[in-house]
């Protein structure tokens, strides 16, 4: 008798400062109920992680699951887009925008439970996942968010700080770009339509939040076929009344932030590197399209 594929487990033990180890063992164990054995990917590089999930869609895999922050899903998304794929699913667990967008459930024993009984069922749901492009045709997938605002610019800042550790690194970070702030100009061009602008903050949403729950972008739908842009060119206070505002979504409701929606879109800038999913990506100026049902999801 044939064994039945394996559903490849993408775990990273450093993600969240290692506040997901431990839950594992009880993640993998809930979804060792699907009835299919597990095979546990834990690679301890990025480029490692990246390989590996690869491979085991290569390997026919029936399905692969991230248990890790949004950077992990983003390695799986990235390597379950497209036709042939197998079915993944987000982190079991709290805090991911890329999990939560599509309605998995945030309690990490009862989202391994759900994508176990989708395995049984054999139950999935196709969602887009955007494809962010460089003139020279490097490419990245991505499910949530792209920044090329603000918050890329302080995520570029604290990436290049050594100090303080934690968490504290990037609050330094905010501080100092809020005191450097200066909006840049872009060249925005949605489905081809151009538009001239100045801007301090600018985001694409897939997915309608990053950042562990920032709604930043809270019109987006990840089964619509579109891309949700939101930029806004404002002063510091004004940027700090409206961070608290992003975790509702009602930051867009101020009359200085505007939104639009495009199957793809192009920006161009100086000087600004874009983060997808909080994950470094590609420099300005990128392509980004909508590619519908890229992705089916274990539901």
């Amino acid at each position: 008798m044939t064994e039945a594929a394996p559903l490849a487990v993408l775990t990273n033990p450093g993600a969240g400062r290692g506040r997901f180890n431990d839950v594992t063992p009880a993640v993998l164990d809930r979804l060792a109920e699907s009835g299919r054995p597990i095979r546990l990917l834990d690679p301890s590089t990025r480029d490692d992680a990246q390989a590996a999930c690869h491979a085991a869609v290569a390997d026919g895999a029936a399905a692969l699951v991230a248990v890790g922050g949004d950077g992990t899903v983003h390695l799986a998304r990235g390597a379950g887009a497209g036709p042939g794929a197998p079915p993944g699913a987000g982190r079991p667990g709290p805090g991911t925008d890329l999990a939560e967008a599509p309605g998995v459930p945030a309690e990490p024993l009862a989202a391994a439970a759900a994508i176990a009984d989708a395995v049984k069922a054999a139950r999935t749901r196709p969602i887009d996942l955007a494809r962010v492009t460089s003139p020279g045709g490097e490419a990245y997938w991505y499910g949530s968010v792209l920044a090329a605002g603000f918050d890329a610019v302080v995520n570029e800042r604290a990436n290049r700080m050594r100090w303080p550790r934690g968490p504290r690194r990037y609050d330094l970070a905010i501080f100092v770009e809020l005191l450097r702030l200066k909006a840049r100009r872009y060249v925005l061009r949605l489905d081809g339509e151009e538009r001239r602008l100045d801007a301090v903050l600018l985001a694409v949403g897939n997915c309608p939040s990053y950042g562990g729950g920032i709604r930043i972008v809270p019109t987006a739908d990840p089964t619509d076929g579109l891309l949700d842009v939101v930029y806004a060119n404002v002063n510091r206070p004004t940027l700090v009344r409206l961070k608290p505002k992003t975790y509702e979504g009602t930051h867009i409701e101020h009359p200085l932030v505007h939104t639009a929606r495009a199957r793809v879109v192009e920006i161009e800038a100086e000087g600004i590197t874009t983060y997808v999913d909080g994950e470094r990506a590609l420099p300005l100026p990128v392509r980004i399209e909508a590619i519908p049902a890229a992705i089916r999801l274990l539901a």
